[in-house]
């Protein structure tokens, strides 16, 4: 029999200790672990459960054995090889190599220097040289376990070497060699070796199987976890993991950014921060770190839940307050990420085992409302705030304030499943826009800026990413709820809050730029949103910024005009209004003139601003006189007929460059409107649209890339790039869906924007 075999049928035969190979050994706490065989049958003194595994120990005296090749495999259990003894000696690959040698503590340098290596089936071994006699210096055994890393051609320009690294469990091999073709070669014969190896399990594992196979029979699983302590609560630190992770030292691209080591490391660790859970007054900030490595290393995800489960079985004081952080961990788990379906369903069994273990308490609770979480996790994109964590470790639902048109607001329950889709349909019931046929969205939103949130999006990651970025803004970040996209303007009571939304967007869209008419009737406007606010003149009236009355890009425009004729500037184009005023200044004003000339040129732009600014605020007070007695509801109406005038009103306008191949490929700085009916092309203030392209004259539609995409009509090709192409494509995917559908017009099927791609028509 071959040496493997004998070594695997003395481990089946007769049991053996696991998981104490590094630390020690405690003989009273171990006990033996017996492996049922497909080849040999065993008659175990255990009966029907197949293991018993000890919960690791150190050795008194801290210190680590050395292991050797054969004792490397002692906490992994594989199914032996079908390779002959004789294929185990052949060698695939032989060849020199180069390796770094240290040259010793005192001084402290490295060189590189030939060996002879050869690899087998099992291993990659290095001789002194390649004669028989040669003295074998190293080996490292190859598992499923193990990796190879590709050439870097980093590394090439800066020694003049190909590099080629292998991670085994206690050693990794850094080798050299100036040819790239012997380097891909090495690589690839070290990759198929390690893809023929049976994969490794831990003991972890193997009693999962053995639970998953038994979980009707609970007597016999009470029996698993009885005879094998490593399933159990344990006050004792971690010194392995409780599943196989690859050897590598740099498992995951977010290492070098967030200082993350190899993930059997960063397993041990968390491990014992779970351990700290026990003592903290507040287990929130903990808990938000775990979750968050969890989040950054996908592979840890099972890891992290296989200890929160065994610290959670059979603790020494049940449903102490101890006892219950492990729960509460869990529990914010549960709503952040699901682990693989196999420790799924050993979670799942192992919480069900807790409701009848014990009935009417405050284990039971949690895992009965785990149980109701697993069902609606979907993968988050963020961890959950601290407000969040708050209320989940209390299994209670987050408060959330969403905005609407008209400074509204209303506060809503959500929980950590909760979608933009679902919020949206809550809030068209219970602001009363259910017979609406227009539709409907979500927003994140502030003074400069807003984005329509897509319907699968989850509104408590949301709320976490708005808190991010009030980190880094002045102005308040909101969640908004407004129309979507325009299907009726016509049809809509007068005095629902639906005509009120109208009103207010439309206002919204006049002081961004987005409505093209003189400058006469945008101080009617103006006129008209004091009266809705104030009602009649009165000289102690309480007055809006002219910012929230008139666009300021006119003003901006005036004073460039005036100072510079010449410069020719994007702020002279209507739609710019981004920023504040010093941000409208071209670079070019200021060309060749001193620091001083600088600010003195600043200095008197802001004077002409308060000038040209209270001029405007005066001509717009003075058309409000004319306004008296005006109620709400009819400046509203008189509101929306102005702007009603306009043919694009309805549409919803981006900023774009355009290009369009067939016209010599020239491009300009033009207005895209999308509409319910069609696509239409604005130069910018502009009244009326040049090109009308209604969605039936389409022949394809294509995204090329983050920033452009292009719509062909006939033998036109017109290409336009702008750095809204996701929300301009989402906006036309939900028009075409109400064009196709012939019921768009039910309320059950379009009162929610639209989340999938646009397609081509």
């Amino acid at each position: 029999m071959p040496l493997r075999g004998i070594w695997w049928w003395i481990c089946c035969r007769h049991g053996f200790t696991l998981l104490g190979r590094d630390y020690g050994q405690k003989e009273e706490e171990e006990e033996s672990f017996e492996m049922k065989s497909p080849d040999v049958p065993i008659c175990s003194r255990q009966g029907p459960l197949g293991a018993g595994v000890s919960q690791p120990v150190r050795a008194s005296n801290g210190s680590d054995r050395l292991l050797n090749a054969s004792e490397e495999k002692h906490s992994l259990i594989t199914q032996p090889d079908k390779v002959t003894s004789k294929d185990d000696q052949d060698a695939i690959v032989k060849g020199w190599l180069q390796r770094e040698v240290s040259s010793g503590v005192k001084t402290p340098w490295s060189k590189m220097k030939k060996f002879w290596f050869v690899l087998t089936p099992d291993s990659l071994d290095y001789y002194s040289g390649n004669e028989k006699a040669s003295k074998r210096l190293g080996t490292l055994v190859l598992t499923s376990l193990c990796s190879v890393i590709w050439p870097c051609k980093q590394s090439y320009k800066e020694t003049g070497y190909w590099n080629v690294t292998v991670y085994g469990r206690k050693h990794c091999f850094r080798l050299y060699t100036e040819h790239l073709n012997e380097a891909v070669h090495w690589v690839c014969a070290i990759q198929k070796v390690i893809d023929s190896k049976a994969p490794l399990e831990t003991p972890t594992q193997l009693l999962i199987k053995d639970i998953d196979e038994h979980y009707l029979n609970h007597e016999t699983v009470d029996e698993i976890y009885k005879l094998n302590p490593i399933l159990c609560y344990t006050k004792s630190p971690l010194y392995a993991p409780l599943l196989p992770f690859t050897y590598r030292s740099e498992d995951h691209p977010t290492h070098n950014v967030k200082g993350y080591t190899a993930l059997r490391d960063e397993a041990v660790k968390i491990f014992n921060s779970l351990q700290q859970l026990e003592n903290l007054r507040d287990p929130v900030p903990l808990m938000q770190g775990v979750l968050q490595t969890c989040l950054d290393l996908q592979p840890l995800r099972d890891e992290v839940y296989c200890q929160v489960i065994k610290q959670t079985t059979d603790p020494p004081e049940p449903g102490s307050l101890t006892d219950l952080r492990y729960w509460q961990l869990l529990t914010c788990m549960s709503c952040t990420y699901l682990p693989s379906p196999s420790v799924l369903k050993f979670l799942q069994t192992h919480l069900q085992r807790t409701c009848d273990r014990y009935p009417n308490t405050e284990m039971e609770k949690y895992a009965t409302f785990i149980v109701s979480s697993l069902e609606k996790t979907k993968q988050r994109e963020f961890v959950p705030s601290y407000e969040e964590i708050t209320v989940l470790i209390n299994r209670q639902e987050l408060t959330c304030t969403v905005y609407y048109p008209g400074a509204g607001a209303c506060k809503v329950s959500i929980t950590s499943h909760t979608t933009a889709e679902e919020l949206v349909q809550e809030l068209i019931a219970k602001l009363n826009l259910s017979t609406s046929n227009n539709i409907y969205a979500l927003y994140e939103k502030n003074n400069q800026y807003e984005q329509a949130l897509s319907k699968a999006c989850i509104v408590a990651d949301t709320l976490t990413s708005l808190s991010f970025k009030e980190k880094g803004f002045e102005s308040r970040w909101r969640l908004y709820f407004k129309v979507y996209c325009y299907l009726d303007t016509e049809d809509i009571p007068k005095d629902s809050l639906e005509y009120s939304f109208l009103f207010e967007q439309a206002h919204e869209s006049m002081i961004r730029g987005y409505l093209p008419t003189n400058e006469d009737t945008l101080q009617s406007l103006a006129a008209l949103r004091l009266q809705f606010l104030n009602g009649d003149f009165s000289p102690h009236a309480p007055f809006p910024r002219l910012e929230e009355l008139f666009p300021m890009y006119i003003l901006h425009s005036r004073i460039l005009a005036s100072s510079k004729p010449s410069v020719n500037c994007k702020t002279s184009c209507p739609g710019f209004h981004k920023g504040l005023f010093s941000s409208a200044l071209p670079n070019g004003l200021w060309n060749n003139s001193s620091v001083k000339q600088k600010a003195e040129e600043s200095q008197k732009f802001k004077g002409r601003m308060k000038e040209e600014g209270a001029n405007m605020m005066s001509a717009i007070v003075e058309k409000w006189k004319l306004l008296q007695s005006m109620e709400r509801t009819e400046v509203m109406t008189t509101y929306l007929s102005i702007v009603k005038q306009w043919s694009g009103f309805g549409s919803t306008l981006f900023d774009i460059d355009f290009y369009m191949s067939s016209s010599g490929s020239f491009s300009q700085r033009l207005w895209l409107g999308v509409s319910a009916s069609s696509l239409c092309l604005y130069k910018q203030g502009e009244m009326e649209p040049f090109e009308n392209i209604t969605y039936s004259q389409i022949t394809s539609f294509d995204v090329s890339d983050s920033s452009t995409f292009k719509v062909t009509v006939g033998d036109k090709d017109m290409i336009f790039e702008t750095t809204k192409v996701d929300e301009i494509t989402h906006l036309i995917n939900t028009y075409l869906m109400c064009i196709t559908n012939e019921n768009c017009f039910s309320k059950s099927s379009h009162n929610v924007a639209s989340d999938n791609p646009c397609e081509p028509v």
